[in-house]
Formats: structure tokens, sequence, C-alpha cells
């Protein structure tokens, strides 16, 4: 299964899925974080964007454990080590 490369959602169906720029369906992120070939808040850090999905997960009374090991993982995905690596 592939997960979005910014929240780490599943990707099931492709309903899930964002746009790029051409209206295609993008394959690494989903709608909540992509629409029209850019990210739908380009200025979120990691820390906010863990912040969030933690709440929303929360909500949808997803068990603890599920819920650590997303936000602990979420710094390996795409977005998050494009951003890393444009540090100096």
């Amino acid at each position: 299964m592939k997960f979005c490369q910014s929240c780490g959602m599943p990707l099931k169906k492709d309903s899930d899925k964002g746009t790029n720029t051409d209206g295609s369906l993008s394959g690494e992120y989903c709608h909540y974080c992509y629409k029209d070939g850019a990210f739908t808040a380009p200025d979120c850090t990691l820390s906010q964007m863990q912040t969030f999905c933690k709440e929303a997960m929360q909500k949808q009374k997803l068990p603890k454990l599920l819920i650590w090991v997303s936000l602990k993982n979420m710094p390996k995905l795409k977005r998050w080590q494009q951003a890393d690596t444009s540090k100096p």
C-alpha cells in the first residue's frame, strides 16, 4: 500500500490522491496535502503536520501505538526528507 509522502495517510483509493498541475492524480500525496501540483499548506513544518495528524488520528480513535508509529515515521516521508536536504 502507498502512503501520502507528506502526512502518511494511506492512498487506498483514487479519491484519496491529490492532483498534479495537469489534473492527473498524484501517486505520492493525498488530497488533503496536495492540490493542483502544490502543497495545500506550503509553509507547514514537520512539527505542525505531526500535531495536525495526531489530533486527526485521535478523533478517529485510532490505537495509541499506531499514532505513535505514524508520527515517529513522518520525518522519513519524501516531503520532509526534501526539507532536510535543503538546509545548509
